[in-house]
């Protein structure tokens, strides 16, 4: 059995991975923990994997914490930066153990996964491309990890085939254009009744390619964070891997 602790444990995703934890059956609740508790509590001796579902502005010290402690850590918190990630990088150099894990995933959804994947593939055939995300107003970040991510993978895409800026003739926009993440436009959209959705739209001249994902339910996570869990136990992943499709064999 893996022995899970789950950082979060009452939050919106934390719920519900404490419920997959429950339910699997290779896996094993040890500590559900929530904001005011502490960390030091997760420990080798109880914890083979924690999984951290918080919010951005508390999830590097939580993860520089568990890397202190000696634990593997599945992050599901999203808004990490060049910056943040290159702590996290830091924190394993000088981990308790030399194969020490930590996996940090911007959607834990495959179809999320598979749509920044295929976004990629397609990226190079395309004059234009921009992302859409949606999602429901309680979310704090924007634009979402997932979208962040998306267009660094199509503007990887592009600029290994050579692609130059794409063509926009917008003088000022006062923010219409959305943000630009390595010169592709992402634009946010935070509306009631939405879950978590985005949309890759890829352009030629007389042709339009789109490309859509949805999760309608938070459970549609839980496969992508139990996969994750299962890899880091299983050993083999040591340092910091960024990205579900990591763990997919794409």
């Amino acid at each position: 059995m893996i022995r899970v602790s789950v950082v979060g444990a009452k939050g919106r995703m934390g719920s519900h991975v404490v419920d997959a934890v429950n339910a699997a059956d290779d896996t094993q609740l040890a500590l559900a923990l929530d904001a005011g508790d502490d960390l030091h509590a997760i420990t080798p001796d109880n914890t083979d994997v924690a999984v951290e579902f918080t919010v951005p502005s508390v999830a590097l010290d939580n993860v520089l914490t568990l890397i202190a402690q000696g634990v593997d850590v599945v992050v599901g918190t999203t808004g990490w930066t060049d910056e943040r990630l290159e702590r996290v990088r830091e924190a394993l150099a000088a981990a308790p153990r030399d194969d020490q894990a930590v996996f940090i995933a911007p959607n834990f959804a495959i179809s999320a996964v598979l749509a920044a994947h295929f976004a990629a593939v397609a990226a190079p055939y395309f004059e234009s491309a921009e992302v859409v995300e949606l999602h429901h107003p309680n979310k704090v970040d924007a634009p979402s990890g997932t979208a962040i991510h998306t267009a660094a993978g199509i503007a990887r895409a592009r600029a290994a085939a050579g692609l130059g800026a794409m063509p926009d003739a917008t003088e000022t926009d006062g923010g219409s254009r959305g943000q630009v993440v390595d010169g592709v436009h992402v634009h946010a959209v935070r509306l009631r009744g939405l879950n978590a959705h985005e949309e890759v739209l890829l352009g030629n001249a007389g042709e339009q390619l789109t490309i859509r994902a949805d999760s309608f339910d938070r459970v549609s996570f839980m496969p992508g964070v139990l996969l994750a869990v299962r890899k880091l136990a299983a050993g083999g992943h040591a340092g910091l891997t960024v990205g579900l499709d990591r763990f997919l064999d794409l």
